[in-house]
C-alpha cells in the first residue's frame, strides 16, 4: 500500500502545464506528476418592462443594484447557484436565527413557470393554456415525440433561484426561464424556448433543470441557461428578451462541433442525445456550460462531452476542453485498443466551481458510457470520474485527480466541489473538497492538486464478466473518514431482531455481496452506496468561518447487473446493464441497519468528523408493526435530494416529514452540534436546494417544492419573518 507522496514524479502535460497531476497507466501502475428558432420561442414580459408605449404597471419595481457593485452574498444577494463561485452555499445573513426561525411565514408563493405554456398554431396564432393541455396536443400531433409517450415531468422543479437587484431568476423542467419581484413574487417576465417540443431530454433522469446563471457588465445584465434540447440561451435580465447579438437570435447550438452529434437524432429509447440540465457557470466574461449525454446506449460509440467556455457577450467559443484525451495526449494510454477514438459522455453534468484569483475552474466529471460495462473501453479511462482544474484563460488542464479508475458503478462526481481555506498541520492551504456518491470526501490544495492528506491505492475485487477488466486498485482517502456506509456484508444487514436479520439474509440470497468497488456481475451485485449516493447533486455546504463541511447523504443501495446484449437491439456492446429483481423485505422493513440518511459535519482543518445526525425521525420505518415495540431512536430516511443552506446563524435543510401534521418541513440545525433548533412547514416536499437573500433590510428564504399530490403543480415558496 503506497501513499500519494511515495509516487510523485515529473511528467509533461497535455494542453499546457501540469501541476500536481496524478494518473495511472493502463497497466495499473501509478504515474503521478508534480509540475509546479428563437423564432418558435415565446416571451412574456410584465408591462413595466415593455417599451414606453405600453402602459406601466402600478406595482413598485424592484430596486436595481448599483452598476459598479458586484453581486455578492455579502450584500444580501445570491448571484450563482452555490451562492458564490466557491459553491459554499453560505450567506452571512443572520436576521433569521434559531430563536425566530419557527415564526417564519410564507411571504409569497408562485407556481412553476411550466403551469401555463403555449403552442404556435399553423396560422401563426399562439394558444396559451394549462401545460397538461399543451402537452396533450403536442402528443396528439406527434405520438412519437416523447420517450414512452410521457410528457415533461413538471414536478421536477429542482431549480435554486438566483437573486440580484431585487429579482429572483429561475428555470423549469421544461427549460422555461422566469423572473419575479423578490419582495412580492410579482412576475416580471417569462421566456419559453419551447425545447420540450423537440423531444425527451437525455439520460435516465428526465426533465431536470437546476437553475440559471447571471452576468453583468455596466447596464448590460443577462441570464443564461441550457435547454433540454441542447441550446445555451441568453436573455436580458430586465426584460427576458433574447439577446440578438448572442449566437443566433439569443441562443448557441451546443451540439455544433461535437463529433457524432446530430440535431434531432434520437437514441434507441427515443430520447434526445444531448441536453443541459444544470446551470452554466459565469466567471468574468466566460459562460462555461455543463452537458448531459446518455449512458443508456447499445453501441460503444457515444458523443464526447466537450466542456466549452463561451463569450458572455457574443456566444463565441473562447476555449474547449476535451476530457477524453486524443492520440498522443496525456492520458491517452489509459484508453486501450484506441477506445478514446469512439468512447464518449465523459463531461460535467452537474455544477462547477471556480477560483478567479488562481484563474482556475474545477470540473467534476462523470463516468464513461456505458456506466456498468467497460469491456469496450479497457484501461483507467482518464479523465472520467475526475476532478480537473482547468485554466480559465486557455482551457488547458493544470492538474487532476481521478477518483474512480475504469468506472463501473455510475459513481459520477455528482456535485460542485467546495472551495475552502483551511489550516492543515500549521500550514494555510487554499483547498478544494469534492464530495462523492461513494461516500468519500477528496480534499486537495486547489492550486497544485496536492492531497491534503495521503491517498492510498488499495486492491479491489476483480470482475468475472467476460471481456471486462476492472481496475486492480482504487484511490482511498486516509482522511476524512467516509461519511456514508460503504459495501455490503452480512454484518451490515438489519438486525433489529434475530427474526429480521434472518429475513435480511434470505433476501440477499443469490446476489453478490462485497466491499466498495465490487464490480457488476451477471447474478447482480449489491452496490452500496447506490447510483444516487451517498452524496448527489445537492452537494455540501461550507462555513468559511469554522472550516466545517456539511454533507447530506443517503444510505441507499442498488443492484448492479449486466447480461449479454440483446441481439434484437442491433448494437455492438457485448454486455448491457439491465434492471432486475431487487432484495425484498416483508412488510416494508429496511434491508440494512440505520441511519438511512444523515447529515455529517467534517472539520476540514483536521479531517475529523465533528458530528453526525440522522436526518429525520424515520417514523415510517420506526412505526412498522415489527419495529414499533422496539421504540427505536431516530433512523433518518426523511429526505429528498435537495441540499443544505448555511447562514451565519444556522444550517438549514428540508425534510419530508415531521411537520405540524406530519408533512414536509424546513429545519434549522445548530451548526456546532447538529441539534434541531426549529422548523417551519413546507407546502410540499422540497425539490430544489434553498437559498436566502436580503431586500429592503428583510431576509427571505426561497425554495422550490413539489405539489402535495402528483397532480398538484410545484411551487417556488418564499419565507420571511412577520
Amino acid at each position: 500500500m503506497r501513499s500519494f507522496s511515495d509516487r510523485l514524479q515529473y511528467s509533461p502535460g497535455d494542453r499546457g502545464t501540469d501541476i500536481g497531476t496524478l494518473r495511472r497507466s493502463s497497466a495499473g501502475t501509478t504515474i503521478p506528476a508534480m509540475r509546479i428558432q428563437t423564432g418558435l420561442a415565446t416571451l412574456l414580459v410584465s408591462a413595466a418592462l415593455l417599451p414606453a408605449v405600453v402602459q406601466s404597471q402600478t406595482a413598485p419595481q424592484p430596486s436595481q443594484a448599483p452598476a459598479a457593485a458586484r453581486p455578492s452574498t455579502a450584500t444580501g444577494e445570491w448571484p450563482t447557484y452555490g451562492g458564490d463561485l466557491a459553491s459554499t452555499k453560505y450567506s452571512p445573513l443572520s436576521q433569521i436565527n434559531a430563536g425566530n426561525f419557527g415564526a417564519l411565514r410564507v411571504a409569497w408563493r408562485t407556481r412553476t413557470p411550466d403551469a401555463m405554456l403555449s403552442l404556435t398554431r399553423p396560422d401563426g396564432s399562439e394558444w396559451t393554456a394549462d401545460s397538461s393541455l399543451i402537452f396533450a396536443e403536442l402528443s396528439r400531433l406527434d405520438p412519437a415525440r416523447w420517450r414512452d409517450n410521457q410528457p415533461p415531468l413538471v414536478q421536477n422543479y429542482k431549480a435554486t433561484p438566483l437573486m440580484v437587484g431585487g429579482r429572483l431568476f429561475v428555470n423549469s423542467p421544461s427549460s422555461v426561464g422566469a423572473a419575479y419581484d423578490a419582495r412580492t413574487g410579482a412576475p416580471l417576465w417569462t421566456y419559453n424556448p419551447k425545447s420540450y417540443e423537440a423531444g425527451t431530454t437525455t439520460m435516465s433522469l428526465r426533465w431536470v433543470q437546476r437553475g440559471v446563471a447571471y452576468w453583468r457588465n455596466g447596464a448590460d445584465e443577462r441570464i443564461y441557461w441550457g435547454t433540454g434540447d441542447g441550446y445555451l440561451v441568453a436573455v436580458d435580465a430586465r426584460t427576458g428578451r433574447p439577446i440578438d447579438g448572442f449566437g443566433q437570435g439569443g441562443r448557441v447550438d451546443l451540439m455544433e462541433g461535437l463529433p457524432g452529434a446530430r440535431r434531432g437524432a434520437r437514441d434507441y429509447l427515443n430520447a434526445l442525445t444531448y441536453s443541459v440540465q444544470s446551470p452554466p457557470l459565469v466567471v468574468g466574461d466566460l459562460v462555461i456550460t455543463p452537458a448531459s449525454i446518455s449512458s443508456l446506449i447499445k453501441d460503444k460509440e457515444q458523443i464526447p462531452g466537450y466542456i466549452r467556455a463561451f463569450d458572455a457577450r457574443t456566444g463565441a467559443v473562447r476555449w474547449t476542453y476535451r476530457p477524453i484525451p486524443g492520440p498522443g495526449e496525456f492520458g491517452a494510454d489509459t484508453w486501450r485498443d484506441g477506445s478514446n477514438a469512439y468512447a464518449g459522455k465523459v463531461t460535467v453534468w452537474t455544477m462547477m466551481s471556480a477560483d478567479e484569483d488562481l484563474g482556475l475552474v474545477y470540473l467534476p466529471t462523470n463516468t464513461t458510457a456505458p456506466d456498468f460495462y467497460g469491456g469496450h473501453r479497457r484501461g483507467d479511462n482518464l479523465f472520467a470520474e475526475s476532478l480537473i482544474a482547468v485554466d480559465l484563460t486557455t482551457g488547458r488542464r493544470v492538474w487532476h485527480f481521478q477518483m474512480v479508475h475504469h468506472g463501473l458503478w455510475d459513481y459520477d462526481n455528482p456535485a460542485a466541489p467546495n472551495l475552502i481555506d483551511v489550516t492543515v498541520g500549521g500550514r494555510q492551504v487554499r483547498a478544494v473538497a469534492q464530495v462523492t456518491k461513494q461516500g468519500f470526501v477528496y480534499a486537495f490544495d486547489r492550486a497544485t492538486g496536492t492531497p491534503l492528506w495521503p491517498m492510498e491505492e488499495r486492491p479491489v475485487p476483480p470482475s468475472d464478466v467476460p471481456g471486462e477488466e476492472a481496475a486492480r486498485t482504487q484511490p482511498f482517502p486516509t482522511r476524512p473518514a467516509p461519511f456514508e456506509a460503504q459495501g455490503v456484508t452480512v454484518a451490515d444487514l438489519a438486525d433489529f431482531t434475530p427474526e429480521i436479520r434472518a429475513m435480511a439474509e434470505k433476501a440477499v440470497e443469490g446476489f453478490r455481496l462485497g466491499p466498495l468497488f465490487t464490480p457488476p456481475s451477471t447474478e447482480g451485485t449489491l452496490m452500496r452506496p447506490g447510483t444516487t449516493g451517498g452524496a448527489n447533486w445537492s452537494g455540501a455546504s461550507v462555513d468559511p468561518a469554522t472550516g466545517l463541511l456539511y454533507i447530506p447523504s443517503r444510505n441507499a443501495f442498488a443492484v448492479n447487473r449486466v447480461v449479454p446484449a440483446d441481439p434484437a437491439l442491433n448494437g455492438n456492446l457485448l454486455y448491457m446493464q439491465v434492471p432486475g429483481r431487487s432484495p425484498q423485505m416483508p412488510d416494508g422493513l429496511p434491508l440494512f441497519k440505520p441511519p438511512y440518511s444523515r447529515m455529517t459535519a467534517i472539520n476540514m482543518h483536521t479531517g475529523d468528523h465533528a458530528w453526525m445526525v440522522p436526518t429525520g425521525a424515520g417514523d415510517r420505518i420506526r412505526t412498522l408493526p415489527r419495529l414499533k415495540p422496539l421504540n427505536l431512536p431516530p433512523v433518518g430516511g426523511d429526505i429528498t435530494l435537495a441540499g443544505p443552506l448555511l447562514t451565519r446563524t444556522l444550517l438549514i435543510y428540508p425534510l419530508t416529514t415531521g411537520g405540524t401534521e406530519g408533512g414536509p418541513r424546513l429545519v434549522a440545525y445548530d451548526k456546532a452540534t447538529g441539534a434541531e433548533r426549529a422548523s417551519v412547514d413546507l407546502p410540499g416536499p422540497a425539490a430544489g436546494t434553498p437559498m436566502t437573500y436580503l431586500v429592503d433590510g428583510k431576509q427571505y428564504i426561497a425554495i422550490t417544492v413539489q405539489g402535495p399530490t402528483p397532480r398538484t403543480l410545484p411551487e417556488l415558496v418564499v419565507f420571511t419573518l412577520p
